[in-house]
């Protein structure tokens, strides 16, 4: 399977591109321009596009590439503000036929009411849901929602490599480390996020193993995030959903 690739845009995102036999998928193409370089270097056509989310980062250059490319089939959540021509939720499928791929479709509100995820082939798009080091802030949806969206996505397999859509990671880990100053996994990441950054390379996509070794938006059930959400709240015994929303709003302000 031939590897997504990258496509930077904006200041920090990553319009994703599933290419195979001169076809290729798009995912949360928030710029037509870039998609369009990519596609014509490669001789591309492109077949379909997954959207997460309705933020213009993401959804910004649909309408230009459907102009391009009528007739090819929009994946997206049950959200009119979002340009889907095929609506799916929880448990449907989008059948890439072209690419030989299909992804299972995973309902993770938090970061907006209504935002998907989708996984298949090892591979998990998660737009602005999970980051590599973090995860997304609240915007429509409460610590709850996001801590039970995260839940699902941390129960998928190690190996699983997630394609989120920006690049926060140093910012997200020097966070993290504020949160687990002794977690010794966390260091090591932190040391080669740098290195990467320092000779210009992407930092995703990340390995969700490593997420669940190292992200404290997956650790709400640690004992050392536990404490350092207590002594943020100043006071004992919060449950998961307080734990993970004392962490977020510390993030917030971070």
């Amino acid at each position: 399977m031939t590897p997504a690739r990258a496509i930077p845009a904006f200041r920090d995102n990553y319009l994703w591109l599933l290419p195979r036999d001169g076809c290729a998928a798009a995912v949360d193409p928030g710029d037509a321009a870039p998609v369009r370089a990519a596609l014509a270097a490669d001789g591309l056509r492109l077949t379909a596009i997954l959207l997460t989310h309705h933020h213009a980062d993401h959804i910004g250059g649909v309408a230009r590439l459907r102009a391009e490319f009528p007739g090819i089939p929009v994946y997206g959540p049950e959200d009119e503000r979002v340009p889907a021509t095929v609506r799916v939720r929880e448990g449907d499928a989008a059948r890439l036929a072209e690419l030989g791929r299909e992804f299972r479709v995973l309902e993770v509100p938090g970061h907006t009411r209504s935002h998907i995820a989708y996984f298949g082939g090892g591979e998990l798009y998660c737009g602005d849901t999970l980051f590599a080091g973090g995860c997304g802030r609240l915007f429509e949806g409460t610590p709850a929602q996001m801590r039970a969206s995260l839940v699902k996505l941390r129960a998928l397999p190690d190996a699983t490599r997630a394609y989120c859509a920006h690049e926060y990671t140093q910012a997200n880990l020097a966070f993290a480390q504020a949160v687990e100053p002794d977690n010794e996994d966390l260091e090591a990441y932190r040391d080669e996020v740098r290195s990467r950054r320092a000779r210009g390379e992407a930092t995703v996509p990340m390995e969700l193993g490593r997420e669940k070794r190292c992200n404290p938006f997956l650790r709400w059930d640690r004992p050392a995030v536990i404490r350092a959400a207590e002594a943020r709240a100043g006071r004992a015994g919060l449950a998961p959903d307080e734990v993970f929303g004392e962490i977020r709003s510390w993030k917030d302000g971070f």
